[in-house]
């Protein structure tokens, strides 16, 4: 049986990756995460958490062990070139290549064990909003208008207007007679 398992747009080179990658293909899983734990690399962390993510696909949906899996194929293609620009001396501007990777994982069996398809697993019905409304149709206006309406009488209440907002467009109006702040600042024989 085979599991895959894939990262899209990792940003990080392909070559990178290809470097860390080559270190693990063909090898258990528990030897390839002590190796890839040890690894002075920035794409080994992806590459830990995608082999993880495959193992628990694994032993959650096929019910497989986890000691009984190996890596049998792992691609690193090349994924979306983000293009920036750096600026050079006398004026000029020469591209930055950010460039990105896919990472296609399969893990399989060391020794089969003759399951082949997916755990099925029981969803309830899902149920819609209105057979709800309608469930509890006798209770709910009652509660709702005296929720409305308390609702309002709170906000006439706390309805004050404020003296900063009497402005033109609610912008304050500044203290201190007709004079604007801007008429103030750019008099010129203001002092």
């Amino acid at each position: 049986m085979e599991i895959k398992a894939s990262l899209n747009n990792l940003r990080i080179s392909e070559r990178k990756v290809r470097l860390v990658v080559d270190l693990i293909r063909n090898t258990k899983t528990d030897k390839a995460l002590a190796q890839l734990t040890f690894t002075n690399k920035r794409a080994a962390t992806p590459v830990i958490k995608l082999i993880k993510s495959a193992i628990a696909s694994a032993v959650n949906t096929y019910e497989l062990d986890a000691n009984n899996l190996y890596i049998k194929e792992v691609r690193v293609d090349q994924g979306k070139t983000l293009k920036r620009w750096m600026p050079k001396a006398h004026g000029r501007a020469t591209t930055v290549r950010k460039r990105s990777c896919h990472i296609d994982l399969v893990l399989a069996e060391i020794k089969d064990s003759g399951k082949k398809e997916a755990k099925k697993t029981k969803t309830e019905k899902p149920v819609k909003l209105e057979t709800l409304v309608n469930a509890k149709a006798p209770q709910a206006p009652a509660k709702v208008k005296t929720a409305k309406k308390q609702i309002k009488d709170s906000e006439e209440v706390t309805k004050e207007e404020d003296p900063r907002n009497s402005g033109r467009r609610g912008h304050a109006k500044m203290e201190g007679g007709t004079r604007g702040f801007a008429n103030r600042m750019f008099n010129r024989k203001s002092g």
